[in-house]
């Protein structure tokens, strides 16, 4: 059983802080960026507000397979460093790029047939417009966002999450007054509004991006990670990429269309839904994605166990996540719902009735405090199976855990018509069913299978 392994380490638990806390913030960094770009278009009206949502969510979908697949650095940097194979730690990232420059074709044909699907969603036709030309402005930086993803992937696997989080942050400090300015008009910039929001996205991505550059250059960790003798092409670690890494991909691509489904389907109630769930979304975006900060920190300590063979700190490892992990979305499960409804009046517009949107939002408020601690689960089960290489598994039984919940919100919105509230509820059901299942398969101890590890490892 499980729990019959489980024991908290001290010296583990500090390892896996160390490793994880500056991904909290790092990945903070992020919904940071996000939230005030919603912010800001809450400011000019609910539609500006739900066109982000959408557009940022469709600009996700678009390259998320890629995303899932180069973040897989993480744990394969983490394995490599483990083995004691430090020289193919660098590689990781040249295999990396190599695989961004053959997806730029994919990238160009998806932002071509993407940026038509707003209109087809029954959304408001000004909703639309400003949905589609986020979405472009987005796609034109993902380039950038992908190579940014591989580089920060690999420091994470090799335990330098200080370093993701200096760039992360920078990024973040140049992103939010850029964003004032180039949406509202300040300072001689002209008043952009949601294409603005775009813009200092990309400037700000590709700002942290050159900063990577700079620390994996590096001369310490230059000389320490052999970086001159990585640029270039090698098989073995490319396939091996690819073989761990398209699950990944599949997963987050496969469970993200089916994500972006449902919010188009649930935005088609109208514009007060639609920003009903632009408000929660975006509180629970500032739960969640810190939250991944432990999930990186998982998978970069599983991983690098596995590649030492050390099953035993593994268990400390998962004792150490789900303590973390708890205590987190405890705290925030009773904040949400205690303070739902001031946290619902932040995005409230300076004008207009918001009423409706008010009682929405602060009803769904009470479900994402429910399943907060669901979510804390599946992050850390998830972790743990992804840098032990469970890639397949994880694939499959998410998107079909996902998909299943998309037809029966197909079946509630448009079929059976019923109202949001019924919508929600079973998207909670949702969370509840993926962190039951994670907890199986992790007591189950398949992912831990000596024969199975021999597999993830081999070339």
């Amino acid at each position: 059983m499980l729990f019959d392994r489980l024991h908290f380490n001290k010296d583990t638990l500090r390892e896996l802080v160390k490793i994880a806390l500056p991904m909290v913030v790092s990945q903070g960094t992020f919904a940071v960026m996000i939230f005030t770009d919603r912010y800001f278009m809450s400011q000019i009206d609910p539609v500006h507000m739900a066109a982000a949502l959408g557009g940022g969510v469709a600009t996700f979908f678009s390259f998320c397979f890629f995303s899932g697949l180069l973040s897989y650095a993480n744990a394969l940097a983490a394995q490599y460093l483990g083995a004691g194979e430090i020289g193919k730690c660098s590689k990781v990232v040249t295999q990396g790029v190599i695989m961004t420059v053959m997806c730029s074709p994919f990238l160009v044909i998806i932002t071509y047939f993407v940026s038509g699907i707003f209109a087809g969603m029954g959304h408001d036709p000004v909703q639309v417009e400003l949905e589609r030309a986020y979405y472009l402005i987005l796609m034109m930086g993902v380039v950038i966002t992908l190579a940014k993803i591989c580089i920060s992937s690999y420091f994470a696997g090799i335990g330098r999450t200080y370093i993701v989080m200096i760039c992360d942050v920078c990024g973040l400090v140049l992103n939010v007054p850029l964003s004032y300015v180039m949406v509202f008009g300040a300072l001689g910039f002209p008043e952009l509004g949601i294409v603005g929001a775009g813009v200092s996205t990309i400037v700000s991505t590709l700002f942290a991006f050159l900063l990577f550059i700079a620390f994996y250059l590096g001369k310490e960790h230059r000389e320490k990670f052999r970086v001159m003798e990585s640029f270039k092409f090698d098989s073995g670690i490319f396939r091996r990429f690819l073989r761990l890494g398209f699950p990944s991909g599949a997963e987050l691509f496969l469970n993200v269309a089916a994500f972006n489904l449902f919010l188009l389907m649930f935005q088609a109630y109208g514009v007060v839904e639609g920003a009903s769930a632009a408000i929660v979304f975006n509180w629970d975006m500032l739960s969640f994605v810190p939250m991944i900060g432990l999930n990186i920190g998982v998978i970069s300590l599983i991983g690098r166990f596995v590649g030492a063979n050390d099953m035993e700190r593994t268990n400390e490892v998962i004792a150490a996540g789900f303590l973390i992990g708890f205590c987190y979305s405890a705290i925030l499960a009773i904040l949400y719902i205690t303070l739902r409804f001031p946290l619902v009046e932040i995005f409230a517009p300076p004008e207009g009735d918001f009423s409706q949107i008010r009682e929405l939002s602060a009803f769904m408020m009470i479900g994402l405090s429910s399943y907060a601690m669901a979510d804390a689960i599946i992050l850390v089960s998830g972790g743990v199976l992804r840098g032990a290489g469970d890639t397949r598994w994880l694939m499959i039984t998410s998107v079909i855990l996902h998909w299943a919940m998309l037809v029966a919100q197909y079946y509630i919105i448009l079929v059976w018509e019923f109202g949001p509230r019924v919508s929600w509820l079973a998207f909670c059901a949702l969370i509840f069913a993926i962190a039951v299942v994670y907890v199986w398969r992790l007591q189950s101890g398949i992912w831990r299978d000596p024969e199975r590890l021999k597999m993830v490892m081999a070339e």
